[in-house]
């Protein structure tokens, strides 16, 4: 069955990949980039593929004029896949990098969410809402806690969303992608270093240095994308599958055995 589907973020990495993916397989994609430079070369892209069925749309997630004019088109999935994220440790990370880490992953597209939802409850319409979670929704490493508190709160608000919803015929869904090889983790992992300073901050550059280049060096830090890929395409279409998909399926079984072991977790 033909979707409509719309995505933010979708300008670079999974979201542009997935986005070209699911209309080759026939549904209508409206892709949204969050800078007007992107959108133009996207346009040209899908043109040159031949794809008929692939609209290209600014949507600033900050601009409310473009909240305002996305909420007016229709369709039928609404996929809020656009984020970014801030790392370093949490105890010295200034507080306004924080405030605008949530802003972007998790107050804004509540606000686009909660628009269209509304506004398909007032037209009977029974759509279906998927986030962009990720492994780190589900658990907590050191340096990583501000971006995934705010994949934490988005799991929360997505589990709300499917109880309040589920009335109207409204799906939710979360996408919780592994540490694949896209350079959104390694354009997060150099963020701490634009503010991070040896000469007042407890941490030091080069030790976070050392953890982050330790952690991409490991096959677990750069796996091939294309497998989340492909399930993104398979999942963000479907009328029926999990509320939660995490992926691959290594890194699901290890958040399972993480979440047990917090029970057992001393002081």
């Amino acid at each position: 069955m033909s979707r409509t589907i719309l995505i933010t973020g979708a300008g670079s990495g999974f979201g542009k990949a997935a986005a070209i993916g699911m209309a080759k397989n026939g549904h209508n994609i409206i892709a949204t980039a969050h800078v007007s430079s992107q959108v133009t070369p996207l346009r040209e892209e899908a043109a040159a593929l031949g794809l008929n069925n692939f609209r290209v749309e600014r949507l600033d997630l900050d601009d409310p004029y473009d909240i305002k004019q996305a909420i007016g088109w229709e369709f039928d999935v609404l996929w809020n896949n656009a984020g970014m994220g801030e790392a370093g440790p949490v105890w010295e990370i200034p507080i306004d990098l924080v405030r605008r880490n949530f802003e972007v992953n998790v107050i804004l597209p509540l606000q686009l969410t909660q628009g269209v939802v509304q506004k398909w409850v007032r037209q009977g319409k029974k759509g279906k809402v998927v986030f962009t979670s990720s492994m780190g929704g589900l658990f907590t490493p050191a340096n990583w806690g501000t971006y995934v508190s705010t994949k934490h709160a988005l799991e929360s608000i997505a589990e709300a969303l499917q109880q309040e919803l589920s009335a109207y015929g409204i799906k939710i869904q979360t996408i919780n992608p592994g540490a694949y090889y896209t350079g959104y983790n390694e354009t997060m992992a150099d963020n701490p270093f634009r503010w991070l300073d040896d000469s007042t901050n407890f941490t030091k550059r080069a030790d976070l240095r050392k953890g982050f280049d330790d952690f991409f060096a490991t096959p677990e830090g750069k796996m091939d994308p294309q497998e989340m890929i492909d399930r993104m395409i398979e999942v963000v279409p479907a009328d029926t599958g999990k509320f939660r998909n995490v992926v691959p399926k290594a890194i699901e079984n290890m958040l399972k055995e993480h979440q047990l072991a917090a029970w057992e977790n001393q002081i």
